[in-house]
C-alpha cells in the first residue's frame, strides 16, 4: 500500500532518519548495477501510481536551474520576452547559471504547475530515479525522502526488496 499524505511521509521521514542513514550505508554494499535494476523495476511501478500534479512538495522545495533554451521556451509559452522572463523569474550566480529566483516557484498554483507542459527539464526529470548510479546519489536521494512521495515509496520497497532490517 503506497503511502501519498504528505504529512503522513513527513512524520515517517523524522521517525525513519536513523534507519534511512542506515540503509544508505547498507545499500552501498549492494552491487551498482543490481542497485539500479531494482530502483527502475520499483520507479517503474510506483510512479504510475503518484499524481504529481496533486502534490506540490518539490515545487516548495527545490532549486530549479534552468538553460537558456528553456528561459526561451517557457517565455515563448507564456508569450513573453525572455528578457523580461529573465528579469521577473532568474536570478544568476557569479559562474553564470540560472536558478529560478524564488522558492517555492513562481509558477506552482493549487499544488499545479502553470508552465507544466513547458516545465524545466529538472522540474521533468524529478526524483531522478531513472538515472544510472542512484548508489552515488543515495545522500541527495533521502535529502528529498520527506518531501516526495515517489521516493519515499520507492526508498520503502528498496529496503524490503533488499531485505534490509534496522539492527
Amino acid at each position: 500500500m503506497l503511502i501519498t499524505n504528505r504529512i503522513e511521509i513527513a512524520k515517517n521521514a523524522l521517525d525513519k532518519a536513523n534507519e534511512n542513514d542506515a540503509f544508505r550505508i547498507f545499500a552501498k554494499n549492494t552491487p551498482s548495477h543490481v542497485l539500479d535494476e531494482l530502483t527502475n523495476k520499483l520507479n517503474n511501478q510506483i510512479s504510475p501510481q503518484i499524481d504529481c500534479t496533486t502534490c506540490g512538495g518539490c515545487c516548495r522545495q527545490l532549486m530549479i536551474n534552468v538553460t537558456t533554451n528553456e528561459v526561451e521556451s517557457v517565455a515563448k509559452y507564456l508569450n513573453i520576452a525572455p528578457n523580461n522572463f529573465e528579469e521577473k523569474y532568474i536570478e544568476k550566480s557569479l559562474q553564470g547559471k540560472m536558478i529560478m529566483n524564488t522558492i517555492p516557484c513562481h509558477f506552482l498554483a493549487d499544488n499545479k504547475c502553470n508552465i507544466y507542459e513547458s516545465r524545466f527539464a529538472g522540474c521533468r526529470e524529478f526524483p531522478h530515479l531513472q538515472e544510472p548510479n542512484i548508489k552515488d546519489r543515495l545522500f541527495s536521494t533521502l535529502i528529498h525522502y520527506a518531501m516526495c512521495p515517489i521516493i519515499y515509496n520507492v526508498v520503502e520497497a528498496l529496503k524490503v526488496a533488499l531485505n534490509f532490517k534496522l539492527v
